[in-house]
């Protein structure tokens, strides 16, 4: 970065709610916080405002995702199916891993509001806008990876179960994990090993890479990284779930899998689908910006603030895609469109079959007279 001149280098002071002034040079300002940074002078109703967002935000979060590590502890102690344990330690790391990634941002997030966003007060060397750069980095892109190894899963036990049963056992899921969440490190920890700080963006309420105007390479190169990671988990993500549902499709058809065990495989294909769909509409906006590279601060912020409704929205979607529920729809639908005059239907498992059988025909059936 080229030295700036000295009749720059002139003190830089920030006032606020309640906290005293700070000054520091404009040298030191522009490489930690970006040279287009400025103060933002807030009033206290606004900065309340703000606060009350997150905590709120946070704390959804925080239950929807304790709901859901519960919902899969105890269906995983009554699991039918062998090959439903892989998607079962996939699914809990996933919603364990929006559930730190709402405790750790969340709280961040809190600190920066509750002192008026000064960072020049509180984080003159820039360790705390690194450590909140990292931790977006991080739980932005594990949720993106788990998803992407969840729909590989899935898709070599459909197409491949005999490979499936005998050549991904436990430890193998264990490796797998911990290689994602050591690649999300390693992406997160990038810019801070290549002396590339974060940076705090315009709005002053969040840390992320350079994204003004970029000072070398590096600066263009972390971005995109992040972006081509993050779409590259989604096409393998839709790629995957693609041909999983086709597959499950053939062989139902075709009557090679019993209705039990297919069931069980649609609440997964179903589940994956909309891990896919939330995916999809949360992150893809941002991943895309940054390959565009076109987008202003506030349509930033905006795209950010969508993204992280990927993390609250994630565990609803093993709290409401299961089985009883979805069987509890079906019923409740069923008696609303059907007329009041015919037998209410039967529930079944299976698959594109036959699931709709009145108790009035199979009485009839049994006895014609």
């Amino acid at each position: 970065m080229p030295e700036i001149s000295v009749h720059y280098d002139t003190p830089w002071c920030t006032s606020g709610c309640s906290v005293a002034s700070s000054c520091i040079p404009y040298s030191r300002r522009s490489q930690l916080y970006g040279s287009k940074a400025t103060p933002t002078n807030i009033t206290c109703v606004e900065k309340n405002l703000s606060v009350a967002t997150s905590v709120i935000s946070m704390t959804v979060g925080i239950l929807s995702n304790s709901l859901a590590f519960f919902i899969l502890l105890k269906s995983s102690k009554r699991m039918p199916l062998k090959s439903k344990a892989p998607f079962s330690v996939f699914a809990t790391s996933l919603v364990v891993t929006d559930l730190l990634g709402h405790l750790v941002n969340g709280s961040v997030v809190i600190y920066v509001y509750s002192l008026h966003k000064h960072w020049e007060t509180f984080d003159p060397h820039g360790r705390v806008c690194n450590l909140f750069g990292a931790t977006l980095v991080f739980f932005g892109l594990s949720p993106l990876f788990l998803g992407s190894a969840m729909a590989i899963e899935r898709c070599i036990g459909i197409t491949k179960p005999f490979y499936h049963s005998t050549g991904l056992a436990f430890r193998h899921m264990n490796k797998l994990l911990s290689v994602i969440w050591i690649l999300a490190a390693l992406v997160a920890a990038l810019p801070v090993m290549l002396s590339k700080s974060y940076r705090v963006q315009n709005s002053r309420s969040w840390c992320f890479y350079n994204l003004d105007e970029p000072d070398d390479w590096l600066d263009v190169f972390l971005p995109m990284l992040f972006a081509l990671l993050g779409l590259l988990a989604l096409l393998f993500s839709i790629v995957c779930n693609t041909v999983t549902s086709c597959s499950l499709l053939l062989s139902t058809m075709q009557r090679k899998r019993h209705s039990r065990g297919t069931s069980y495989h649609v609440e997964m294909i179903c589940q994956l689908m909309a891990i896919m769909l939330v995916s999809c509409v949360c992150w893809g906006p941002l991943l895309v910006s940054r390959m565009t590279l076109g987008k202003s601060s506030d349509t930033l912020l905006f795209l950010v603030r969508i993204a992280t409704w990927n993390q609250i929205l994630d565990p609803w979607v093993y709290i409401l895609l299961r089985k009883a529920v979805m069987k509890k729809f079906y019923l409740m639908l069923q008696r609303c469109c059907r007329p009041k005059s015919r037998k209410p239907m039967r529930w079944q498992h299976s698959f594109l079959r036959s699931s709709r059988d009145s108790k009035f025909g199979l009485l009839q059936q049994q006895n014609p007279l």
